[in-house]
Formats: C-alpha cells, structure tokens, sequence
C-alpha cells in the first residue's frame, strides 16, 4: 500500500511538471492615461527570458485567460508585480520545477474556471487590486513574446519559489529569484524607453505601483530546513534584519529607475499553514508558535525599514502591508468572514492536508469558499479577497502603514 501510494504520487507529480501550460493572453489595447496619449510604436521586442534550455515553453491554447478590459479611466498607468507563488501570475508554467500550479483543481473557480498558474483556486490579491486601479489582470513577464503593447497595462515577474535569498527554494527546480526579476523589469524599462522615449517612459513608471510580496520561502525553503546551517549563522532576529536590508537595496535599485509607489507586502503566519500544522504534529490546529514569532519579527523589521526609505529617498511613495495581522485577523474571527475550515487545506493529502502539494482534483474538497486555506501553504480566492480589500481601503482591519493603497494613488501623490 505504501509503494502504491509512493508510486502514484511520483506520477502525479511527474505529471504536473511536464503537463503542457496554457499560455496567457492580454489585449494589447491601451489607455490614455495623462492628457497627453503617450505613443507606443509596434517595435516587436520580447522579453529576455531568464529561464536555461531545458525549461518549458507552454503554447497558446484558446482556453486561455481572457483579461477584464480595462476601465477608459485607470486610476494609474500600470501594476508591476514582483514576488513569489502567493502572486504568481504563470511565470512557474515556463519552467522546469516542482512548483507549479498548471493544471486543476487549481484555477478551478478562477474567472475562466481553467489553471493558469496561480497558486490558488481563483484570484490572487493582485489580480483583485489590479481590477480596483481600473486594470486587466496582469500578466506574467514570461509570457510575453511580441511588443511592449502587451505589457503597457503592467508585468507580473513573481516566481514560485522564489526568495530575497538566491538560492531559496533552489530544490524545487527552476525559479526566477528577486534579483532577477529586477534584471527583468530592468529590461522592460528599456523597451518602454524604446518605444516611448526617456522621459515619457519615467513619467509612466513613477506614476505606476509597484507591488512587492517575496520572503517567506527564505524561511520555507532556506531558513527553516537549516540550509548551509544557516540557523548556527545567523539567529531569527540577525536573518531577519540581513533579509530586509537586501530587499532594503532591491528598492532601492528600482528606485533608480523611476518606481515611486511601492506596495511592500509583509509575511503570511505561516506557523498556522496546513503544512507545518502536519510537519509538528499539531494535536488540535494549533499554530506553530515558534515560526510565527519569526515572522513577526520579520513584518517588524521590514516595517522599520520602510521609514527609513521614506526617509532615505526623497520622492518614495511606500506603504508596509501586514500580512501576519489580516491574516490572523481571519483566523481569529472566521465565522465573522464564513469559514468553518481553519485549519485544514481544500485541497492535499495527510493530517490537516499538509503532507503534500494539491496534485489532482481528487485530492480537493467540494467548495472552496469556506476554507481559509487552498492547499498546504496557500490561502484561498476568498481570503485573497478580503487580504486585497484592507490593502486597498483597509475594509475589514487596517494592515497597511502609513496609509493604504486608496490614500496612496490620491491625485496630490501623482508625478507631474
């Protein structure tokens, strides 16, 4: 029985990785968004991808995402997304990993109830924001393969995987690490100076949010499995404080390239996640203290450094999202917000459906909307929902400081 199990485990999971990705398509219309139409020529530049030889290439298939047109009026020019699988967009579905999210029951109760390469059931908390700036889904950079037209509304480059760290999450395979989508949003600054011009293209990046949610596979994949025997290096506080002032330098770097509005996302409690709940045998869905005092100091940390950006560079716009506070804001009052699953996953297999990754749609429950979270590390498209509401206006709980994304994009912070 256990061979059987191991055996079909290994297939469903060779399965996922090498099961042909639908690509995504975007309309390449755009808006005017100063008084002035910025011109975009149709010089056709595709992306640089970072990705070795042996990553895969999904083709176009016609059951691909269908974008919400954009609004005639978007309240910015574009949304650029860097993170990792909590706002993957498809980047993961061109490489070869085991972190993907290609093939259902992911995508399930997305807008075209098809797998797209969100790590989620339906909508991401970006996919939701980008909707209130009055824009289509972003899409992934790698994904990308004619002009800059495609890419005009914003370019998603978050990566499964993916940490502050290099080499975080290196065992699951491929990944597109923080530095490199910043070399990737590096070269779609140059397109858009190409086709725009200097200064228009400044004009369109300062005036667009950049939204930044990476760190927590440092601590999944990197910290707490002791990788090069970090933990004997460095204590919690000293990797906490290493790992904001790298990202600490990330922003600053795409600050020398124009970003003014950044969105800087905090940790998820990730000690009450299906997986470590089953990894620390939780006896009644209690959270793993230990990690979540972690991840506190981390949201702490990075909190203190985003005052000493503002005060640092002198037309930065950054707000600091606590994802650890609305998070548990859920989980503390959930039959407020309709969940009666707290603690197991929708979708998984073992004690609290924690052992392993959703691999089939066997493994998932019936209705996803009443659980807090999707699989072993991901939460729900209704806790996705909730999480993009208080970034926006703080709807449900105030988690972002100084101000929310709402206040942020008011007309007396835009860049004349």
């Amino acid at each position: 029985m256990a061979m059987s199990l191991a055996l079909l485990v290994s297939a469903l999971t060779l399965s996922a990785i090498f099961n042909p990705s639908r690509a995504l398509e975007f309309p390449e219309d755009f808006f005017n968004y100063s008084p002035n139409s910025i011109p975009i020529s149709h010089i056709s530049i595709s992306p640089s991808s970072i990705s070795p030889s042996q990553s895969q290439s999904p083709a176009p298939t016609p059951a691909s995402v269908q974008a919400p047109a954009p609004e005639s009026h978007p309240l910015v020019p574009a949304l650029f997304v860097i993170g990792d699988s909590s706002v993957d967009s498809g980047t993961n579905n061109f490489l070869g990993t085991f972190a993907r999210a290609d093939r259902l029951p992911y995508g399930r109760d997305f807008d075209t109830h098809q797998p797209t390469g969100r790590f989620c059931n339906g909508r991401i908390p970006v996919d939701y924001l980008a909707l209130r700036l009055g824009l289509p889904f972003v899409p992934s950079y790698l994904s990308q393969t004619g002009g800059v037209e495609g890419m005009i509304h914003g370019v998603n480059y978050a990566s499964a995987g993916a940490g502050i760290i290099f080499s975080s999450g290196s065992q699951l395979g491929q990944r597109i690490s923080l530095t490199q989508q910043i070399q990737q949003f590096t070269d779609t600054y140059q397109q858009f100076i190409i086709n725009m011009g200097e200064d228009p293209a400044a004009h369109f990046i300062s005036n667009s949010v950049f939204y930044i949610s990476i760190g927590i596979n440092d601590y999944i994949h990197y910290y707490l499995p002791n990788i090069s025997n970090v933990q004997n290096v460095y204590l919690p506080w000293a990797f906490n404080k290493f790992l904001a002032h790298t990202l600490k330098q990330e922003i600053k770097n795409l600050y020398n390239m124009n970003m003014r509005k950044v969105v800087l996302m905090g940790l998820a409690p990730i000690g009450c996640a299906p997986h470590y709940l089953w990894k620390y045998n939780s006896e009644n869905g209690e959270c793993v203290e230990d990690i979540n005092n972690m991840i506190m100091e981390f949201n702490f940390v990075m909190r203190y450094m985003v005052d000493e950006l503002r005060q640092e560079l002198p037309h930065i716009i950054v707000i600091f999202c606590d994802m650890y506070e609305g998070s548990m804001d859920i989980i503390k009052n959930h039959e407020h917000y309709g969940f009666n699953a707290t603690t197991d996953a929708c979708c998984g297999f073992g004690k609290y459906k924690g052992w392993i990754l959703c691999l089939s749609p066997e493994m998932a429950c019936s209705n996803a909307s009443n659980h807090i979270w999707w699989d072993e590390f991901h939460p729900t498209d209704a806790v996705n929902a909730i999480l993009a509401d208080n970034v926006w206006n703080g709807l449900h709980t105030e988690m972002c400081y100084p101000m929310n994304l709402e206040e942020m994009i008011a007309p007396k912070f835009r860049v004349i």
